[in-house]
């Protein structure tokens, strides 16, 4: 590849991933609170809104992101109203994410010792302020490194939302190659670049796991 196509191609590239990173830290936020608010229903709901909530964890782990995106992007339009690409995709992978994202919370809501609860409320402490200020703060501990692996996962699957037309790091490499061709050294640079937003996350993951267990 020559230095002039390295550095137009790059130039591309760095504009979708800023896209890229947009995405993922908007669906990062809408994925958290949504999986949280699946997990509380899950795990304190009322009866049948646990329900609900196992319902929508079992829909969207069992189906695949693209038919989540697809369904938003062209559903919303086929009843008439118009949707920004880049909300699609928000929306898409937070609901999608966030049905991961609530067993991550369930699982470590489950793993607080049922002991704290019976403190906060010896403490005078309602059930409300016992999650929010004794449960969930420990909870948070807990999944952290699977909450973060998770977010890697949902940073590699900003991919596919160049399947309903957003310009995003792998849309950028893919009218490259359709301009130009090298497939390979194209969607090598773009896999570089997923590399390098990416490593440092699974690195942190690994470290904390590590130091968690000594």
């Amino acid at each position: 590849m020559s230095f002039e196509l390295l550095k137009t191609s790059l130039s591309i590239l760095l504009q979708g991933l800023v896209t890229t990173l947009l995405l993922s830290i908007a669906a990062i936020v809408g994925s958290t609170l949504i999986g949280l608010f699946a997990a509380v229903l899950r795990t304190f709901g009322p009866w049948g809104t646990d329900r609900i909530a196992k319902v929508y964890t079992e829909l969207f782990r069992g189906t695949p992101v693209l038919i989540t995106l697809m369904f938003i992007y062209f559903g919303v339009s086929y009843f008439g109203y118009a949707i920004d690409v880049f909300v699609a995709g928000v929306i898409g992978l937070s609901v999608y994410q966030g049905a991961y994202i609530a067993e991550v919370f369930r699982s470590g809501i489950e793993a607080v010792p049922k002991g704290q609860w019976e403190v906060a409320q010896i403490l005078g402490l309602s059930r409300t302020q016992a999650f929010a200020f004794v449960v969930l703060p420990q909870t948070s501990r807990i999944v952290l490194p699977p909450l973060v692996g998770q977010y890697l996962s949902l940073i590699k699957d900003t991919s596919i939302v160049s399947m309903i037309g957003m310009s995003e790091l792998m849309h950028g490499g893919q009218a490259i190659v359709d301009r130009i061709g090298k497939p390979v050294e194209i969607y090598g640079l773009v896999a570089i670049i997923y590399f390098v937003v990416c490593f440092p996350l699974s690195q942190w993951v690994r470290h904390h796991d590590r130091r968690r267990l000594t």
